[in-house]
């Protein structure tokens, strides 16, 4: 496999509702700087990846109110590597949109798709990984790789994924057939999964040939694939705006992992040790952010003064607030410009919190 046959496509089109309020529709968390490398999630996704693929062959897919955000973070990708969705329908009609793109360019291509949300820690060790992925779906053209993450921790925020050959048969370090797929399980299963040695984190990051997923969204996700039929003749034309507004306006919201993972028979997963953060809920966030003291309490910008407060998460837009907290432990304070936000960090229904906003007619605040 040539380098000018690798492809990147990053998924940049999601709300971050989940670590709302400092994700809006209007400024969702791929545009932030939460790192603390003065870098936006985007500009680090996109950097990482220009060491692995020609940065010409980095696809980025958005939704249409985001172009301008995506062009003032990174100039330098050229309009045509930018694809423009025009209704959230989740991760399988992006990928679809991206795989159709990539298929009518380079029908050889390989092609690695990720989130832009990722914490890594040991760069290198990504590369490395990335690349042996990808060399490995290029020698078998019908596999569908995602990479795996071994786990550190029973953590209730990610899937795991089960592979074939029994316990801690990732240490080889080698690909293996996917067994099964599980969606953020409880903590007692979660803690049996660790504990089993045979599961790994979902990493979100998948490999495939454009010749090969072509074929697995026509077997296993069909109504999405019908909605897509004529990719061929309007992509790469004038008229693929127009078609792309159909087929999305047909297409049901499906997650890549739903529709087509968990349904595939091609299905492996390539076992990394890289460091890993996937910052899509507040406790990713917490794990991630260096504690200011020996209680547990984190701080994201700010001065504050902590006492008698344990395993806290503290954010605040605003360098210059003085947060002052006694008597809180496992609570999640979140203060905005507009919004105020003092929860426990346990995550339970978080979403409700967001839901609620068009409940009672506050929509202004998403």
């Amino acid at each position: 496999m040539t380098d000018s046959s690798k492809y990147c496509v990053i998924l940049a089109g999601g709300a971050g509702s989940r670590i709302w309020p400092i994700s809006r529709v209007s400024f969702p968390k791929q545009f932030l700087e939460v790192s603390g490398t003065g870098k936006t999630f985007l500009e680090l996704t996109y950097e990482r990846f220009c060491t692995i693929v020609p940065p010409e062959n980095i696809l980025i897919v958005t939704a249409s109110r985001y172009q301008s955000l995506v062009k003032d973070i990174l100039p330098e990708v050229p309009d045509r590597n930018i694809l423009l969705e025009p209704y959230a329908r989740n991760t399988a009609p992006a990928t679809a949109y991206a795989a159709y793109t990539i298929l009518k360019r380079d029908p050889d291509a390989t092609v690695v798709v990720t989130p832009c949300d990722h914490i890594i820690f040991g760069e290198s060790e990504f590369r490395s990984s990335i690349l042996s992925a990808m060399d490995f779906v290029s020698a078998n053209d019908d596999v569908i790789l995602t990479l795996g993450v071994v786990p550190t921790r029973p953590d209730t925020n990610f899937g795991y994924i089960q592979a074939v050959g029994g316990r801690n048969a990732y240490e080889k370090g080698e690909p293996l057939p996917v067994k099964t797929f599980t969606e953020k399980p409880d903590l007692e299963l979660a803690k049996v999964f660790v504990d089993s040695g045979e599961f790994l984190w979902n990493s979100g990051l998948i490999v495939w040939k454009a010749t090969a997923i072509e074929k697995e969204f026509r077997e296993h996700t069909p109504q999405l694939a019908t909605w897509f039929e004529g990719w061929d003749a309007a992509i790469g034309t004038e008229n693929e705006r127009a078609f792309v507004e159909r087929a999305y306006g047909g297409c049901e919201k499906q997650a890549i992992d739903f529709g087509l993972m968990e349904k595939t028979s091609s299905a492996w997963v390539y076992p990394a040790n890289f460091g890993w953060a996937d910052i899509g809920v507040w406790d990713s966030l917490y794990d991630y952010v260096e504690k200011v003291d020996d209680n547990g309490n984190a701080v994201v910008a700010g001065d504050n003064i902590m006492s008698e407060s344990h395993d806290n998460l503290v954010v605040t837009g605003n360098k210059g607030k003085l947060v002052a907290i006694r008597g809180l432990d496992n609570f999640l304070v979140v203060d905005t410009d507009d919004v105020l936000v003092i929860c426990p960090r346990d995550g339970k229904n978080y979403n409700d919190l967001v839901t609620g906003l068009s409940r009672t007619g506050l929509d202004k605040y998403r």
